[in-house]
C-alpha cells in the first residue's frame, strides 16, 4: 500500500456538482492544485476541480508501486510559495510527496472546490454560449474557462502484446500496482527497464523466486545523491525559512547547468557520459552483463535515469536480463524476440505512459466539434507554449505540449504558466471579451521554432527512439532550452497573439441534473 497515512476524505468531495462555474479545473494534481490555489488567492471563488479518483493527488497518488520516489531534489519539487521543512529525504518518497499535496490543499482552500469520482467523459465548446460543457462520470458542468491539469503521466502505457489476453497469471502496470498480489516465490516477468523499474525491481528482487527483466533497450543510470535529512536540517528550514529558499535557489542554478549536455551534446556529454560509464563499471563486475546494460546511444537521448540499487539487483542469481523484446505471450510464459520461452506466474508492466498521445486530447472537442487528438494528428502536438491551442477557445493545457523537462523540476514549469492564464482571465475582463483563441500563425510560427531548436540536439541527434518524440520523430515533449526562459516568455498574456471576441449575452445551457455521489 501507499506510504501516505489514511486521512479522512473531505465531505465536501462527495457534493453535487455546481451547474455552472467560471473556471473548471480537470484533475487535481500539482497542476489542477497550483491553478486552484492560484485563482482562490486572486479572490476567485467561482470554480471546480473535476477529479476522477476518489482522491486528490494525480501521479503522486496513482504511483504507489514499491521504491516509488522523486528523481528530482526535494526542495525544489515543492511549490515556492509552500515550501516544506519536514521532507526526510533529499529526494522525497512517494508518501511524503501525496502527503504535501494534500496538506497543501487543505491550508489553501482547495478542498471545498473539488469533486471526487467526477472522471471528465466529454468537454465541448459552444461559441454561442461562449462556454465549455463537461460531462462528467457525475453530471454535467458549464464553465467559461477550461483548465486541463491531466498531465502528461496520468494514462499507463500497456503494449499491444500478442497473447496477452490468454496469459492465465497475474498482469498489471507499476502506476496500478496490485498490492494484494504477493510476489514471494514468484516467477515475475518484468517489462521495460525504465524510470519506474529501476525503482521496483530493486525493491521486489529479493521477494521474488526468479524475475526476467525484459530490455530493448538499456538506460544510461548515474548514481543517485539521495540522503537522509538530519533533523538539524529540518529545525533550521523551520525555524530560518530563508535558508530553505537559499537551498532551493542553490538546486534549480544547478540543475540548469544540466541542459548544456541536452543542447550542446559533443563537448560536454562525454564527460557525462564518462560519469555514467564509470558508475555501470562500478556497480556490474560481470563484463557480459556489464555490455548487455551499456547503451549505444548518447546520455540524455532517453531520459537519464538515477539509481544506486538497480544496477547491483540485475546481478543477483535469481534475476535474469533479456535483451530481446517481448513477441508473444502465452498462457503461462513469455516468448522473446529471439524464439527463447521463459514461464512466468506474473508480468508487471514498467513501460511509461501515454505522453504523445495524450488521452485527453480524445474528449475535448473545440470549435467546430473538432476533436483535439484530430487537431494534433494533422500535424503533430501543436500549441503556443504548451499551454494555448489554436481552435479551442478559453482552454488552457498545464504541462501540454513542449513543456516537460528532462533535468529539472516540472513544478518550475507548473508555476511558470500559472501567471499566463491569470494574466489572460485579467484580460477578458479589461476587455469585456467572452472568448480568445490562438492565431494559427502564431501557433504555426511556435512550433516550426521548437523544430529548429531541437536540431541537432541530444533528443534528436543521440541516436535513439525515446517517448520524447512522436511517430514522425518530433519532440513535441520537452522544452529544449532553460526553463527560465520559458518562465519569461509566459510571463505576460500578449493579446495580439489572440483573436478576441466580444462578450455575449446568450444565457449557458441548461445542465443535467448532477448525482450526489
Amino acid at each position: 500500500m501507499s506510504t501516505v497515512a489514511v486521512r479522512p476524505t473531505p465531505a465536501s468531495y462527495a457534493e453535487p456538482l455546481p451547474a455552472e462555474v467560471r473556471v473548471a479545473i480537470v484533475g487535481s494534481g500539482f497542476s489542477g492544485l497550483a491553478m486552484a490555489i492560484a485563482l482562490l488567492r486572486e479572490g476567485e471563488r467561482d470554480l471546480v476541480v473535476l477529479e476522477r479518483a476518489s482522491d486528490i493527488g494525480g501521479t503522486w497518488r496513482d504511483n504507489a508501486y514499491p521504491g516509488c520516489a522523486c528523481d528530482v531534489p526535494s526542495h525544489l519539487y515543492s511549490f515556492s510559495f509552500a515550501p516544506n521543512p519536514n521532507w526526510s529525504n533529499t529526494f522525497s518518497p512517494q508518501g511524503e510527496i501525496w502527503r504535501y499535496q494534500l496538506d497543501v490543499a487543505a491550508r489553501f482552500g482547495v478542498d471545498p472546490h473539488v469533486r471526487a469520482n467526477a472522471g471528465v467523459t466529454k468537454a465541448s465548446w459552444s461559441d454561442e454560449t461562449q462556454r465549455w460543457t463537461v460531462e462528467t462520470e457525475r453530471g454535467t458542468v458549464t464553465a467559461r474557462i477550461l483548465v486541463s491539469g491531466t498531465g502528461p503521466l496520468c494514462e499507463p502505457l500497456i503494449p499491444d502484446l500478442p497473447g496477452l489476453e490468454s496469459f492465465e497469471g497475474e498482469t498489471f502496470h507499476s502506476a496500478r500496482w496490485n498490492h494484494d498480489y504477493d510476489l514471494r516465490g514468484k516467477r515475475v516477468a518484468v517489462v521495460g527497464t525504465g524510470a519506474s523499474a529501476i525503482q521496483f525491481v530493486p525493491r521486489i528482487q529479493p521477494q521474488v523466486g526468479h524475475m526476467t527483466v525484459f530490455q530493448r533497450t538499456p538506460p544510461w543510470i548515474l548514481r543517485r545523491p539521495s540522503r537522509p535529512i538530519t533533523p538539524v536540517e529540518r529545525f533550521l528550514y523551520r525555524r530560518f525559512p530563508a535558508a530553505q529558499r537559499a537551498m532551493r535557489g542553490i538546486i534549480y542554478g544547478s540543475r540548469e547547468l544540466l541542459m548544456l549536455p541536452y543542447k550542446y551534446a559533443r563537448p560536454t556529454g562525454r564527460i557525462l557520459r564518462g560519469i555514467a560509464e564509470a558508475h555501470l563499471r562500478m556497480q556490474v563486475k560481470d563484463p557480459v552483463l556489464r555490455e548487455k546494460l551499456r547503451p549505444d546511444f548518447e546520455v540524455g537521448c532517453k531520459r537519464i535515469l538515477i539509481s544506486n540499487d538497480y544496477l547491483p539487483a540485475l546481478g543477483k542469481p535469481n534475476v535474469e536480463v533479456v535483451t530481446h523484446g517481448v513477441s508473444e505471450v502465452r498462457p503461462r510464459s513469455i516468448v522473446a524476440a529471439d524464439g527463447t520461452e521463459r514461464e512466468v506466474d506474473a508480468i508487471i508492466f514498467g513501460t511509461g505512459f501515454h505522453v504523445t498521445d495524450q488521452p485527453v486530447a480524445e474528449i475535448v472537442h473545440g470549435r467546430g466539434g473538432k476533436r483535439l487528438a484530430d487537431a494534433w494528428n494533422e500535424g503533430g502536438m501543436g500549441s503556443f507554449m504548451g499551454t494555448t491551442v489554436s481552435g479551442f477557445p478559453n482552454l488552457f493545457l498545464m504541462v501540454g505540449p513542449n513543456t516537460g523537462q528532462g533535468h529539472t523540476s516540472i513544478i518550475y514549469t507548473i508555476e511558470s504558466q500559472v501567471p499566463y492564464v491569470l494574466d489572460a482571465l485579467r484580460t477578458l475582463d479589461r476587455e469585456r471579451a467572452g472568448a480568445f483563441d490562438l492565431k494559427p500563425e502564431v501557433q504555426e510560427a511556435f512550433v516550426r521554432e521548437m523544430g529548429d531548436k531541437f536540431r541537432g540536439t541530444v533528443w534528436t541527434a543521440g541516436g535513439c527512439k525515446s517517448w520524447y518524440l512522436d511517430s514522425e520523430g518530433r519532440n513535441t515533449t520537452l522544452w529544449p532550452s532553460f526553463t527560465f526562459n520559458m518562465r519569461r516568455r509566459l510571463a505576460r498574456f500578449d493579446r495580439s497573439m489572440y483573436r478576441l471576441d466580444p462578450r455575449v449575452d446568450a444565457p449557458a445551457p441548461a445542465s443535467e441534473p448532477a448525482a450526489t455521489a
